[in-house]
């Protein structure tokens, strides 16, 4: 069978090598090949962005535009062949423009300037981006698939690093957004796509700049937490209503916290309900969030039930960011899009202008008209516990820690996803002892967040950070109890890292840890199908990273600190 295309980026990968047909996320194949494509004109205005710099010259809405569009290319974000060509046209234009001032700089100041008239040939394709010329589009977009790249090591070591970039652009656009900017990162993320294109650089060069990716994914996480915490209030210890009320209601799924926040805004004393859904759960940990009275629970779990869950809520429902699963026709006329997300046929509710809030007059009205949510479940559940409340509580936790009464911190965050064997992370939840806390971010604490694993001398046995973005907190937290126990680094504390992964921003946290020196990872349900054997002996040699194995066996292998 003809090969259409070649993706390997999420944990679901066919039969964990690649899907070379239709992604199982069900992204088409000239779809996903108009992502390679937009990936490549990223590095083309990476290119000529640098560049730029050199002569003092504004590259912001080049790097806005890199960043928005790795962010798109993530699994389950943007299906939309429309929205990637008027990306990819608009990437071109730009690259043009900025070539130009380049020039009309250099011109006014009779200097040369190396690599603008001597430009790699790859930096200045163009074509005419338009559906009539789909079919030569995407196959300029297979071009660049990772197959095309024969030496398996290089392939391996250039797509962790370019899987761990798409990771750290989700955290760049989220803090973008709250006004929060860092060039540095910026600087970095280019140069290392510039990188991309060069065949001079060897294995060893890759394997260091795999490790700056950690790096900066440290630096992007610190930025995104200061951007959260600014502008919402650092989160604290919330209980959060899992049942539904009376009247109509907004669904809101997906990470991004400002346009949860400008939705609130707008549906003040309009009688409707706001729920969060997936990854916005913790939102309601956030003070300047929860002082709304209509924010008023959460739906469901993680994003892969969306298909029963956004049929039996009813009302309207917004999709900020990824985690999108290809709707049902039975609810798809009730979903909303924003930003880097998309599917052909869903409504998109337009960007902001400036600094002025987005219009979401259109979903508000539909809200209005449709029925309330069928209840799914009752009770409670926890969220809230970033680093500040986390810290706030050290004592308790080093005396716990001293006493015996607590043994070992067990870190099970990332992503939660389809495959049956995620049951492991619900089984080692239920089997841990008593004296352990779980230390969970993102989706992946849906197997077990709603489990009664009661307490540690009145500290949760669950504690959650947030979303998959705030995993920041818990390495905040490991390295000031790191420094409060005088130790060399966090792999002497009490903790165990038992990581489920999907996706590209699991995998920035990933190598972000690597870069903090953490050692021992379990990581699961399968090691990621770019692993080339090679890559994965380095990684196993140098921070002993292993997947997962039986639930007993690991439970006990963690509690010796194995």
């Amino acid at each position: 069978m003809e090969q259409k295309m070649f993706c390997y980026q999420c944990q679901e990968a066919l039969n964990n090598k690649g899907c070379t047909i239709r992604g199982v996320c069900g992204k088409p194949s000239d779809t996903t090949n108009l992502h390679y494509l937009a990936l490549f004109v990223c590095k083309q205005m990476a290119y000529w962005n640098e560049l730029a710099r050199k002569v003092q010259l504004e590259t912001t809405a080049g790097s806005h535009h890199i960043i928005k569009t790795l962010f798109a290319t993530i699994t389950n974000a943007n299906f939309d062949n429309k929205w990637f060509l008027n990306q990819i046209k608009q990437g071109i234009e730009l690259r043009k423009t900025l070539k130009e001032k380049i020039r009309e700089k250099l011109a006014s100041g009779s200097k040369k300037l190396d690599g603008v008239e001597n430009a790699p040939q790859w930096t200045e394709w163009e074509d005419n981006i338009t559906e009539e010329n789909l079919d030569a589009l995407v196959l300029k977009g297979k071009m660049q698939d990772p197959l095309s790249m024969f030496d398996v090591d290089l392939r391996s070591l250039k797509d962790l690093a370019i899987i761990g970039l798409k990771g750290l652009a989700a955290y760049l656009e989220h803090a973008m957004v709250l006004g929060y900017e860092n060039p540095e990162i910026y600087q970095f993320l280019e140069k290392t796509l510039v990188q991309m294109q060069d065949e001079s650089l060897s294995v060893d060069d890759w394997v260091g700049i795999v490790m700056k990716v950690g790096e900066f994914g440290v630096k992007g996480m610190a930025l995104l937490d200061e951007a959260n915490t600014s502008t919402y209030g650092h989160p604290t210890p919330t209980k959060v209503n899992l049942g539904v009320k009376k009247g109509p209601a907004i669904l809101v799924s997906g990470h991004d916290l400002r346009d949860l926040y400008e939705l609130l805004e707008q549906t003040k004393d309009k009688g409707i309900n706001i729920y969060t859904h997936g990854e916005m759960l913790p939102a309601h940990g956030y003070p300047e969030l929860r002082k709304y009275p209509h924010l008023v629970g959460n739906y469901g779990g993680s994003w892969w039930h969306q298909t029963k869950e956004f049929e039996s809520f009813n009302g309207a429902i917004l999709m900020t960011t990824n985690c999108l699963v290809p709707p049902k026709k039975s609810y798809k006329d009730r979903v909303f899009v924003t930003g880097a997300v998309g599917f052909e046929g869903l409504k998109r509710i337009s960007d902001r202008r400036g600094n002025q809030p987005k219009d979401f007059s259109e979903l508000i009205n539909l809200a209005l008209k449709l029925p309330s949510p069928t209840q799914i479940e009752d009770g409670t559940v926890m969220t809230g516990f970033a680093h500040e409340s986390i810290l706030g509580v050290a004592d308790k936790i080093i005396d716990a820690i001293k006493s015996g009464a607590l043994r070992r911190f067990i870190v099970m965050a990332g992503c939660d996803g389809r495959m049956k064997s995620r049951q492991y992370y619900t089984e080692v939840a239920k089997n841990l002892p008593n004296d352990t806390i779980i230390l969970t971010a993102g989706c992946a604490k849906y197997r077990y967040n709603k489990l009664d694993l009661g307490d540690i001398g009145g500290i949760p046995r669950v504690i959650d950070a947030g979303q998959c973005n705030d995993s920041y907190s818990l390495a905040v937290v490991a390295l000031k109890l790191a420094e409060i126990f005088e130790t060399e680094s966090i792999n002497d504390l009490p903790i165990s890292f038992d990581i489920a992964w999907y996706e590209q921003k699991a995998v920035i946290v990933l190598l972000a840890l690597l870069y903090l020196g953490v050692k021992n990872i379990r990581l699961g349900p399968t090691l990621p199908a770019f692993l080339s054997e090679n890559v994965a002996k380095v990684l196993v040699e140098k921070f002993n990273i292993m997947p997962i194995d039986s639930v007993q066996g690991d439970i006990a292998a963690m509690l010796a600190g194995k």
